[in-house]
């Protein structure tokens, strides 16, 4: 299963972005779809996710600011952010646990860089 993100680039402080993740490859029912990001030095940490059932978590940072949505029809899932901070900066990872039909499985995606300038 494959993850490809979209989306990342360059903003003010106090501006927005959509990021975007589609998931391609055997896929037979997709569970989880969320967002992490890693800033440099930093360990990776939940942004955002949504289960099948389009409950949504969100890290404490960014509630009130970032929306998760999924298009599961297209097995896909984008992160709205408004609001930006600088510490907001960081490699942006879409991740998605499914069952490919016959296995459990978890994939990343490549990352999209997030810079967000005062």
């Amino acid at each position: 299963v494959q993850l490809v993100e979209s989306g990342g680039g360059f903003v003010q402080a106090g501006g927005s972005l959509l990021l975007s993740c589609t998931a391609s490859g055997n896929i037979a029912a997709i569970y989880t779809m969320g967002w992490h990001r890693q800033a440099p030095g930093k360990e990776r940490e939940l942004v955002a996710s949504s289960n099948r059932n389009n409950s949504t978590n969100y890290a404490d940072s960014v509630k009130g600011r970032f929306t998760i949505s999924r298009d599961n029809g297209n097995k896909a899932v984008h992160l709205q952010m408004n609001r930006l901070k600088v510490e907001d900066t960081a490699v942006y990872y879409c991740l998605a646990t499914y069952n490919d039909g016959g296995r459990f499985g978890r994939s990343w995606g490549q990352g999209t860089q997030v810079t967000v300038d005062s």
